[in-house]
């Protein structure tokens, strides 16, 4: 691995795309600035995580648009070709990624371990962090800091909202009445609940705990179609704003909120950043790698059951990074699990 006799004039990171994996690099990018607050600091990120991310301060974001024309791609190229690092942090194992990575100067580049550098990321690299098993993502990505000779790990996220953003949460949550944000839907939609339980737990938050409940989400269609079943499943009013915000809109109605309800999604990870209680509903996934870091306790994990029923083994034999995205596996999470949750965490004095 590379010494550095003093901190490198500039770090690159190399990580697109998902939000949820976005939000896990924050804590690196606050490391590396407590740590080498000199070091000119580089994130090369997707277009539709740079409209959370692009607000942190410090940093510079060149923005990768995967429908980009050729000619943008072509720009970009040169743009990266006529810059030089010191270090890239390539910290992300898609092929199309480390094809990027090949398009970045840098004098060192360092990727993952070889057991865990899939899609031959490798090949792109020429140095690598310490190996490690079984680790939460957000652990993995410390082993990048670590690398290069960082020991600390700054769990700090603090990214800045705009005072529309904070407007908006405000609007919706007023007062200090407590407030259920659901945010129903994965990007993978065999990682999604029933709409029909997410209603009953929107009942019995209403009814049991007087909370204020609001649907959250994405403007897809699929997005859409499920809000609008909650609300029709849901004998109580709730307010859905699905479709209707901003990414930082969003961060700033989670800020609010007394807790979120979700399954393995970016929503679940932008809740971490600003210290709100997530309800994490994982069986196509594993908690323990891809769960909300600071919510482990309050995580309904049917993973292990799912592994039992669909694999036929104990979730210790799978690989790390197994999905069991099965058609029925999310019906494994009762409604009763989901609301005993919820009765635990309002009843804490977190």
């Amino acid at each position: 691995m590379p010494s550095f006799a003093e901190p490198p004039r500039s770090v690159c990171i190399l990580r697109l795309s998902a939000i949820g994996d976005a939000c896990h690099v924050v804590p690196i990018v606050r490391t590396l600035q407590q740590a080498w607050p000199a070091t000119q600091l580089t994130w090369i990120i997707g277009k539709t995580e740079a409209r959370l991310m692009s607000l942190i301060e410090g940093v510079e974001f060149i923005i990768v648009d995967k429908d980009a024309t050729a000619a943008a791609r072509h720009s970009r190229r040169a743009l990266l070709k006529s810059r030089r690092f010191d270090v890239l942090l390539h910290m992300q194992l898609a092929l199309r990624a480390s094809l990027l990575a090949r398009s970045v100067p840098a004098s060192v580049k360092v990727g993952f371990d070889r057991a865990r550098a899939r899609e031959l990321q490798w090949l792109f690299t020429n140095a690598r962090i310490a190996p490690r098993a079984r680790e939460h993502v957000l652990d993995s990505f410390f082993g990048f800091t670590a690398s290069l000779g960082i020991s600390q790990r700054l769990l700090r996220w603090e990214i800045p909202l705009p005072p529309a953003a904070r407007e908006y949460a405000q609007r919706l949550i007023p007062d200090s009445q407590p407030t259920l944000v659901i945010s129903p839907c994965s990007s993978h939609a065999l990682r999604n609940w029933l709409p029909e339980r997410y209603a009953a737990v929107a009942e019995h938050a209403i009814d049991r705990h007087g909370m204020r409940v609001i649907l959250a989400g994405g403007p897809s269609a699929l997005e859409r179609a499920v809000g609008a079943q909650i609300e029709r499943r849901c004998r109580a009013p709730l307010v859905n704003q699905i479709g209707k915000d901003t990414l930082p809109e969003l961060l700033a109605l989670l800020g609010r909120a007394r807790v979120l309800v979700a399954p393995d999604s970016g929503p679940a990870h932008m809740a971490t950043t600003v210290a709100t209680p997530v309800i994490g509903l994982y069986a196509a996934t594993n908690p323990a790698r891809s769960g909300p870091y600071l919510s482990g306790r309050w995580c309904v994990n049917a993973y292990p059951e799912a592994a039992r029923t669909f694999r036929g083994v104990e979730p210790g034999e799978l690989p790390w990074t197994h999905k069991i995205e099965e058609p029925g596996v999310m019906e494994l999470i009762s409604v009763d699990s989901v609301t005993a949750k919820i009765d635990e965490l309002l009843g804490s004095n977190l």
